[in-house]
């Protein structure tokens, strides 16, 4: 079982005749998946996603993939294949055709109808291409076979991609629920086949790998939902991803059947359940909809809304009713429903949602009290059943953390994959399938990229690190005017506190050492500014740590006369 290691080089040139994969997201976090497969010279790229900020990342908005390792190759893209809709999936597309607008997205009629309303805010009018399952396409060296999968967004779609180094499968996001709401099965039947055919390497989903046994069928969620919608006094508002059309179509029916109508709150939730709508995959029952800011003329235990915010997102429209910033404001005897299961990482936030809605007397019903969730993604018995349907040469775990990818990796060595043929990679390690081994052979770089607002890869690691410090510590800013000839002090000190917790009166007790350690500069000869704010910077710090044990950002301000 090969990994990772931190000496890893540059990936030396690629044998003629061999396929090479970088990912670069989507290894040992849950979002930004992105793969980049390359042969004979050509690049074929499977998603392009994007990660949420962390709570430790203030002012980020989304985070990209780095694109630094193919933005000298963009001609040599053949296309993008995108598996399924999700924003982890397809959310970077837009910053990618801002490097070369004219590639090829590939995908079902449901996947590039959701990224091309995306790029329509973005101005792009993108160059697409409709696949179904069971179809064969010829993109340059790479000919790709389409396989239908379950997922938690219809038309989802796996991947063979046929080189003449091998077979790879790629499954995309998947489950195996047998009674989908929708009656798209995931293709065992091919899976199988392509199993009897030679699968060279298998690159499966791990998001549930330490999930024992069998995800529940999506049409057990179904009667929860009925319940909680016939059992409510008043409003009801349930939280869902603005792509999970499945749980909107089943609140739809719920809402319909008895006598509510429904609201869409939210820019992504309009646009989605449109396009969904439009497409014929959301069946919406005449006069059902009402539009969100006509809400307050129907009575409360006639409605039902449907938002964004299951995951404790900030500037959702449910985190914003919770706080009280929102016109539609929470009343007692609401409940809120949220039909998704927690991203992992996000579980502060949506506690905090939670304390919020249920402060101003709405009923919570969420996955921890209720069955109103289940997973999209395939648990530990599925992975083993696909894992031996395709009896893999190879296997490779992705779209998981850390901990995701090694339970997947157990798993197949159980399943009699040899441990030297499963290859645990991270993002921007290179693995190399050569002669029927997947090989790791090196790394390049494969760094966060932020967007925060307008800007996109202008925030770094360091002004994060910034942004905490002034959000835990606060700052003092420190303004001295010194003579540039001889260094001596003509002005100041004058000190700004913002957040420091310190109070302003103990500045002038404190001041004297400032001084004193300038004019011990200035009797040395010092007259070089840099060094002038350092030894301001050093002195207020160490007074800050001894006297009050905080670290606040300082920042010197030195002036020449």
């Amino acid at each position: 079982m090969s990994h990772p290691h931190p000496e890893l080089g540059p990936p030396p040139v690629l044998p003629e005749g061999g396929l090479r994969i970088v990912a670069l997201g989507g290894l040992g976090e849950i979002g930004r998946n992105m793969a980049v497969f390359e042969y004979d010279g050509r690049l074929l790229i499977v998603d392009c996603g994007v990660l949420f900020p962390e709570p430790d990342q203030p002012g980020v908005d989304l985070i990209l993939p780095d694109f630094e390792y193919i933005r000298d190759r963009l001609d040599d893209i053949e296309a993008v294949v995108l598996t399924h809709a999700h924003e982890d999936h397809i959310g970077a597309v837009p910053y990618l055709l801002r490097e070369r607008r004219n590639i090829p997205l590939i995908g079902s009629k449901l996947t590039l109808a959701l990224i091309e309303a995306k790029l329509t805010e973005h101005r792009i009018q993108p160059t697409k291409r409709e696949v179904v399952e069971g179809e064969r396409h010829a993109f340059g060296p790479f000919e790709c076979e389409f396989l239908a999968v379950n997922h938690s967004i219809p038309d989802a779609l796996a991947v063979a991609i046929r080189t003449p180094a091998g077979i790879v499968l790629h499954t995309g996001d998947f489950r195996m629920d047998q009674l989908p709401s929708d009656g798209r099965l995931t293709d065992l039947g091919g899976f199988a086949r392509l199993g009897s055919e030679g699968v060279d390497l298998l690159m499966s989903d791990s998001t549930n790998a330490e999930v024992p046994g069998f995800v529940t069928s999506e049409r057990e969620i179904g009667p929860v939902i009925d319940e909680v919608i016939r059992t409510s006094e008043q409003r009801v508002i349930v939280a869902s991803f603005a792509s999970h059309v499945h749980r909107i179509q089943q609140v739809m029916d719920a809402a319909s059947k008895h006598g509510r109508k429904v609201a869409l709150v939210g820019r992504s939730m309009v646009r989605n359940m449109g396009v969904a709508r439009d497409l014929g995959y959301l069946k919406v029952p005449p006069d059902l909809i009402v539009d969100s800011r006509d809400i307050e003329e129907w009575p409360p235990q006639d409605v039902v809304l449907i938002c964004t915010g299951s995951q404790g997102e900030p500037m959702a429209a449910l985190s914003r009713m919770a706080n009280r910033d929102h016109p539609i404001r929470i009343a007692d005897g609401d409940t809120v429903l949220l039909a998704s299961s927690l991203v992992p990482g996000n579980e502060t936030a949506v506690n905090k949602v939670i304390n919020g809605l249920t402060r101003w007397g709405a009923r919570v019903v969420h996955k921890g009290n209720a069955k109103v969730h289940v997973s999209g993604h395939a648990a530990a018995g599925e992975l083993l059943y696909v894992l031996n349907l395709t009896r893999p040469s190879n296997f490779m775990p992705v779209h998981g953390e850390w901990r995701h990818l090694r339970a997947h990796a157990k798993l197949a060595a159980l399943t009699g994959v040899p441990k030297d043929h499963i290859v645990i990679a991270e993002d921007g390690v290179v693995v190399d399938l050569v002669d029927g081994r997947a090989e790791i052979v090196g790394a390049v770089h494969a760094g966060y990229v932020y967007v925060d607002g307008s800007s996109v890869g202008e925030i770094t690691d360091t002004s994060l690190k910034d942004r905490r410090i002034l959000g835990d510590e606060g700052f003092i800013s420190v303004v001295v005017v010194v003579d540039s000839t001889t260094g001596k002090l003509t002005a100041g000190p004058e000190i700004h506190a913002r957040g420091s917790g310190i109070d302003p009166q103990q500045f002038d007790e404190f001041i004297p050492q400032i001084e004193r350690a300038l004019q011990e500069k200035a009797a040395d000869g010092v007259v070089d500014m840099q060094e002038i704010r350092r030894v301001v910077r050093r002195t207020v710090g160490r007074w800050v740590s001894d006297t009050y044990r905080r670290r606040p950002m300082i920042i010197p301000v030195v002036l020449e006369v």
